[in-house]
């Protein structure tokens, strides 16, 4: 029988998916078609196109969860319909919210956990402006009582990730980004007092630097800024970007002086989303005080059922991952994070370790000292027939992502490589990354390359 216009005859609901006529015609992709289609049918083409994405398991790039546990998935579907912001409505999802944030100031040696400030975001990009807003709003404060000027604020980081270069653009403040240079790849108290003055709103280290995985000094460089004060009088605030770190260093490291346990550190951020094991889309801005907190960015709005105070860059957005996000803390407790993030570590050194023995890559971080995870260079990118973003164009044949970027600043002549271990990467998955790293190598061997790619034409990951 040929094929005739779907609503001449009523469509057998038994026939074959890819039988059906809404299948033998391809739908619109930029404008709405016309007439409606059957959800099962809507969702097999759609289902189809996204099968050409890669393996969010074998992306190596990412921070991010990409292995979640099957309650996780059940918890989500019952509270995709419950907006976040709407706590008169979900006085109980908003209560679970509020327990979350006491849990993380505890993790955090917040010294008064029960009473802290703080709040759930969409992810640690938005925690960080947050809090870059309540450094800002604090020095204005401060520079209006001295009766002195407001237009020149700066802020002092290292390396940082792109939300810091977002949050000084949008809100007009000078970033000084502390460059790399030779051997030192991330921040350190000498260089922060060299570009320190009564306009720095606040110091920002990284507990997870996104290009190398390192950590930065936090109690050195708040030991610098004590001296300083008593020098100079400048008293100059730390937040501390924990978007990595955050939910590692205090169960792998718990004697590491990074948090609330510095009285300079006034707020932090992290991501629950990346190594507090949640879903996409959660992250934490914490206080150390509510002082800390200026009073005029909260908002009141009472159109949802009650006055409600809010913080927030977004409005609306889903309930889920804050739920999974409890869901972890009460699921594993300090004992199972701890097992899970060692497991990390492990598998990161094991890969670091055999990855020199490979024979061309010097190991630049190898999952000691930060985060679980490692990064590499080439020693020299004649002698094996490779650059890094061949390297990383052939593991992509196999599925595997592993990013190769040059370093920021005034090391742009530094290539590498990085991955990160997380939860949901194991040993073994190791084994096999390793195995196809020494396929292409032999690879490469036999066929060298004519011409070096470079990051424009590569068109992978930045970071």
């Amino acid at each position: 029988m040929p094929l005739v216009q779907k609503n001449s005859i009523k469509e057998n609901e038994s026939d074959d998916i890819f039988a059906s006529f809404d299948l033998s015609v391809s739908v619109p992709k930029y404008k709405l078609s016309k007439d409606e289609i059957s959800p099962r049918h809507a969702y097999q083409i759609i289902h189809d196109e996204l099968m050409l994405d890669g393996n969010s398991r074998l992306n190596m790039a990412t921070f991010c969860s990409t292995w979640l546990e099957p309650e996780v998935y059940t918890l989500m579907n019952e509270t995709i319909d419950k907006n976040m912001i709407d706590k008169d409505e979900y006085p109980q999802t908003a209560e679970i919210e509020a327990r979350c944030v006491h849990i993380v100031a505890d993790l955090w040696n917040s010294p008064d956990a029960a009473n802290t400030i703080g709040c759930s975001t969409i992810g640690s990009s938005e925690a960080a402006m947050l809090a870059g807003m309540a450094m800002k709003w604090r020095w204005r404060k401060k520079m209006d009582d001295l009766g002195k000027p407001t237009t020149r604020p700066n802020l002092v980081t290292g390396p940082v990730q792109i939300c810091w270069h977002k949050f000084a653009k949008y809100w007009d403040i000078e970033l000084r980004e502390v460059p790399m240079e030779g051997n030192r790849l991330i921040l350190n108290s000498a260089e922060v007092l060299k570009r320190c003055d009564e306009n720095t709103i606040g110091v920002v280290p990284t507990l997870g630097v996104t290009y190398t995985c390192q950590y930065e000094p936090v109690k050195e460089i708040a030991d610098a800024l004590d001296k300083l004060q008593e020098e100079t009088g400048l008293d100059i605030p730390i937040h501390v970007d924990a978007a990595s770190g955050g939910f590692i260093a205090p169960f792998i490291e718990p004697k590491l002086i990074w948090d609330f346990r510095i009285p300079r550190v006034k707020s932090i951020n992290s991501s629950g989303h990346k190594y507090g094991l949640s879903p996409l889309g959660v992250g934490w801005a914490i206080w150390r005080e509510a002082d800390d907190l200026p009073k005029d960015l909260i908002f009141n709005v009472n159109y949802l059922g009650g006055d409600m105070p809010t913080f927030t860059l977004n409005f609306s957005r889903p309930s889920g991952q804050v739920i999974a996000q409890y869901y972890n803390f009460v699921r594993l407790g300090r004992e199972g994070y701890r097992k899970i993030h060692q497991s990390c570590y492990d598998t990161a050194r094991y890969i670091a370790d055999e990855i020199i023995k490979l024979g061309p890559f010097e190991v630049i971080y190898d999952g000691r000292g930060g985060m679980p995870g490692l990064c590499w260079t080439l020693k020299n990118d004649k002698a094996y027939g490779f650059d890094l973003y061949h390297f990383s164009e052939k593991l992509r044949s196999r599925g595997w992502q592993v990013p190769t970027y040059s370093m920021p600043n005034d090391r742009s002549d530094l290539v590498i490589q990085r991955i990160l271990i997380r939860h949901g990467v194991s040993k073994d998955m190791g084994k096999l990354l390793l195995k196809d790293m020494k396929r292409c190598i032999k690879h490469f061997k036999d066929n060298p390359v004519q011409k070096p790619l470079n990051e424009k034409e590569y068109g992978g990951y930045k970071h």
